[in-house]
């Protein structure tokens, strides 16, 4: 049973990572560039605000409080939040946006990954559901912004354009 843990809290992330690049050349080219818009601007939001957050707070890692060993290795520094999570809530909540099974699909690897790095003993759950709360606010506030400054100008420049040849 360690053994899956070690293997899913510290590896199937990056399964996350490919199927995010993966979705990036399979889409077309308006799905790419909105896609690569927000991916853009929400992956380094969620980032900075998981320093920020880790800055306001202090959350010893688990194998430091109970005085056990990890069962991966690691420092014994500020848990909170957990970037592996930040990382694969961020990925998912991006891909959610455009592709709701694919998006579900990265969440559950998102919660699997998490719920092993408390099993490894290297996070407690409140590292996990901050940094998920952080991946969907980010993603949440940057695609608020876009949608309504950029990926709706195209489509009010068409009815725009329309309208001026119609009433010419």
């Amino acid at each position: 049973m360690n053994e899956i843990v070690i293997f899913v809290a510290s590896y199937v992330y990056l399964v996350s990572i490919v199927t995010f690049v993966g979705y990036f050349f399979y889409t077309k080219d308006a799905g790419r560039r909105r896609f690569l818009l927000l991916s853009i601007f929400t992956l380094p939001l969620s980032y900075l605000t998981g320093l920020l957050a880790s800055s306001l707070y202090y959350d010893p890692r688990p194998f430091v409080v109970l005085h056990i060993t990890p069962l991966i290795k690691h420092a014994a520094d500020n848990g909170f939040p957990s970037d592996h999570a930040l990382l694969m809530g961020t990925l998912a909540a991006i891909i959610m946006v455009f592709n709701k099974r694919l998006g579900i699909f990265l969440w559950v690897l998102a919660i699997l990954v998490g719920a092993a790095r408390v099993l490894a003993s290297v996070h407690h759950a409140i590292d996990i559901l901050a940094s998920f709360g952080i991946a969907l606010c980010a993603t949440a506030i940057v695609y608020g912004v876009l949608k309504h400054y950029v990926f709706n100008q195209k489509s009010s420049r068409s009815v725009q354009e329309l309208e001026n040849t119609t009433s010419n």
